[in-house]
């Protein structure tokens, strides 16, 4: 291989896609470490209460510097919507559980668990399985968090 090849190529292996998603690292253990805080209906702190996209938007602000909308069908609406088998860690994973679409929302983790603030059996952050029979009946869909490109380097795409 020429000399001159491969600062090309490790220029190409190194450069950040364009849209990445934030740093799913940084995302997952931030949220995972909430797990147990109370759950508050229109909760947006650990401290005070959290409800599902109080806690999603919480995490991502505080872990990726990513501002979200408030209520779980705006966030829905904000991302990227991807199939079930794309899921990756850091995802979002949406829920029916009130007789409407996208009425709730966790951070998927791998392994089919997700992170989530719940009211209805722990009154708190958990994390609970996608095929757990409650979660499987009233999945609605996927969606991956994409900066806006105001947050990307013009010249270049990256954060």
């Amino acid at each position: 291989m020429k000399p001159v090849a491969i600062p090309s190529l490790l220029a190409l292996l190194l450069a950040a896609p364009a849209y990445a998603s934030p740093a799913p690292e940084d995302i997952l253990l931030y949220a995972v470490s909430l797990v147990g805080s109370p759950y508050r209906l229109g909760g947006t702190s650990p401290e005070t209460g959290l409800d599902c996209s109080g806690f999603v938007g919480h995490v991502f602000r505080e872990a990726a510097g990513v501002a979200l909308p408030r209520d779980s069908r705006a966030i829905s609406e904000s991302a990227v919507p991807l199939a079930q088998p794309e899921l990756l860690p850091g995802d979002l994973v949406f829920f029916n559980t009130l007789n409407r679409a996208f009425s709730h929302v966790g951070i998927y983790l791998g392994e089919n668990r997700f992170v989530h603030a719940t009211s209805s059996r722990t009154g708190a952050v958990m994390i609970s399985r996608l095929d757990d029979r409650y979660w499987r009946e009233r999945f609605d869909g996927a969606r991956r968090v994409v900066p806006p490109a105001s947050a990307r380097d013009p010249n270049t795409g990256a954060e």
